[in-house]
């Protein structure tokens, strides 16, 4: 991933809170399309020219070319306050982020965690991140419904590793049971990707738990039973379970690994 800086320059005279409210919604829309990654963004004021600092999937995500319709819309909006088209400035490489795919993937899969600031669709082959403006807009326009399933993913993640409350319960409920609603949404949401893309897209099951090891590999497919999905060898030594029937992939428990 990539660091780049991108600087807003005013034309004329303008209000600061024109120029926030432009700017801001030009970032959402970028971050909602999956061209910038994150959720705070830090925007600084100096000799009439607006500047923020971004991670981005690849170093031409900010392309008009990915550009959603709400994010044209919000290039448009600059105008109205005062700001000239954006100026961006490649710093380079961020050495603490993972690179993105850049391969066609044979499978791919829904995986996040609340570490990951990346796109959760990943590549089944390498595991590397898919940024999303590469795969047709999942709905109205962007992929809006799918930064906000990982959030919330992200969010019982950080609760349920935090182990502090009885809120752990409830995420973990959350993450790894597959009638939760998080299972619902996502799991629907993978099931629109497969549509768009064409390519087998499975979601990932969190599992912790269990009585002992040995039930642990025994165990079936949580959503239809299926008694042979554990795999020879954990699939990108992660995934110890693999079913193509409900395109779920799952991780022997935490506990025993």
């Amino acid at each position: 991933m990539y660091v780049t800086e991108v600087s807003f320059e005013c034309f004329a005279d303008t209000t600061i809170s024109e120029a926030e409210r432009a700017i801001n919604q030009l970032l959402e829309a970028w971050r909602q399309n999956g061209q910038i990654l994150g959720r705070e963004f830090a925007v600084a004021l100096k000799d009439g020219v607006f500047k923020v600092r971004l991670l981005l999937p690849e170093q031409q995500s900010l392309a008009n070319r990915f550009n959603s319709p709400w994010a044209k819309q919000a290039v448009d909006g600059l105008k109205a306050a005062k700001l000239l088209h954006p100026r961006e400035k490649l710093i380079g490489l961020d050495i603490n982020s993972e690179t993105s795919n850049s391969e066609p993937p044979s499978w791919q899969l829904l995986y996040t965690s609340y570490v990951h600031m990346c796109s959760p669709l990943r590549s089944g082959d390498t595991l590397q991140p898919i940024p999303l403006y590469r795969i047709p807009a999942t709905f109205n326009g962007d992929h809006k419904q799918l930064i906000r399933w990982q959030t919330e993913w992200q969010a019982c993640d950080e609760i349920q590793m935090a182990s502090a409350s009885a809120a752990e319960f409830a995420a973990v409920n959350e993450l790894a049971n597959v009638n939760s609603d998080l299972f619902r949404r996502g799991w629907d949401l993978r099931g629109r990707i497969e549509y768009l893309t064409k390519i087998p897209t499975y979601y990932y099951l969190y599992r912790i738990g269990g009585h002992d090891k040995q039930e642990e590999l025994s165990r079936c497919c949580p959503r239809c039973g299926n008694t042979h999905w554990r795999q020879s060898e954990p699939l990108l030594d992660l995934f110890h379970f693999k079913c193509d029937q409900c395109r779920i992939v799952s991780n022997l428990s935490w506990d025993f690994q």
